[in-house]
């Protein structure tokens, strides 16, 4: 199962990035086109949305290094912040507009998880080998 999950990661990760930048087309299509089309974009994102929650337990199960799971939660979090800057739309525009924001903000740490826990999956089993290549992709030094 820790296989599996190790495999899976990545790919969903991946996945869940191009969900994400097909959001931002449906978005840009209720603005310059219809604007019904805000409705897909809802109803999209609320489909491709477990994706989050499937990235946080498959770096769970698969016992991914403790970076590439704090990002995974961050992105169930961030995701679930979507509905809130939505919800505050009326009562509080300021703090609505952060939702594009968000969004690109999503589209990053997607990009960031996926490629971190790509490294990881290619990697083998040397630690410090995972730990550089981490390093490397997310530009940290150690």
């Amino acid at each position: 199962m820790r296989s599996f999950a190790r495999q899976a990661h990545p790919i969903v990760g991946g996945v869940f990035a191009a969900c994400v930048v097909i959001q931002v087309f449906l978005a840009g299509l209720g603005v310059f086109a219809d604007p019904r089309s805000f409705i897909t974009h809802r109803d999209f994102g609320y489909l491709f949305g477990f994706l989050t929650l499937a990235l946080l337990v498959l770096a769970l199960v698969g016992r991914e290094p403790r970076r590439v799971t704090g990002l995974s939660a961050l992105l169930l979090l961030l995701f679930a912040l979507q509905s809130v800057f939505i919800a505050l739309r009326t009562s509080t525009p300021e703090i609505a507009a952060l939702h594009p924001l968000n969004g690109f903000l999503i589209l990053f740490v997607a990009i960031t998880v996926s490629r971190a826990s790509w490294a990881v999956r290619h990697a083998g089993s040397g630690a410090s080998t995972v730990g550089s290549m981490i390093s490397a992709i997310t530009g940290e030094a150690r």
